[in-house]
């Protein structure tokens, strides 16, 4: 039987990118031939990082993933899938609280494409109170984050923090 070429999406905003979505983008590229970490560009959101800084500390933290892209979108989802070729949505939950949420969101995008698939992977428990939110909330207070994201992001948000003191 031959194996189907796969070719999976993670979209998300990353800002900035945690030890818990590097942890669904490990487990995700051994699952997919192909993963394209996808970073929307969402302008309703008030972003720490750009999209070229936020593909570059992605790039960085996935260079030892050979199969795994990283790319950016501005428009659906969907869209963005048949543009790559790809059929299938990879999704982190971290609690049931995430599931309502990603439960409407994957409807919505079958709804759109019958053919896009949503795969949700549960974080790993170590992980699971973990959020981008909550990392730059920390980081903006000077609190520890080294366990929480990967030295360039630390780096990245320190020196973004540096230059909005007063």
């Amino acid at each position: 039987m031959q194996k189907k070429q796969s070719i999976a999406v993670y979209p998300g905003s990353f800002d900035p990118v945690t030890y818990g979505h590097l942890d669904i983008i490990h487990r995700a590229a051994k699952q997919f031939e192909t993963l394209v970490v996808a970073v929307l560009n969402n302008a309703k959101k008030n972003p720490l990082f750009t999209v070229e800084e936020r593909k570059n500390l992605l790039y960085h933290a996935t260079r030892d993933l050979p199969n795994v892209e990283i790319d950016n979108f501005h428009d659906l989802l969907t869209n963005y899938m048949k543009s790559k070729k790809a059929q299938i949505i990879v999704r982190g939950l971290r609690a049931v609280s995430d599931f309502e949420y990603e439960l409407q969101m994957a409807s919505t995008n079958r709804k759109l494409n019958e053919n896009v698939e949503t795969f949700f992977m549960m974080t790993n428990p170590q992980y699971s109170y973990l959020s981008s939110s909550i990392v730059k909330e920390v980081a903006k207070y000077d609190g520890a984050v080294t366990d929480l994201v990967p030295i360039e992001v630390e780096i990245a948000m320190r020196e973004k923090f540096k230059h909005t003191k007063m």
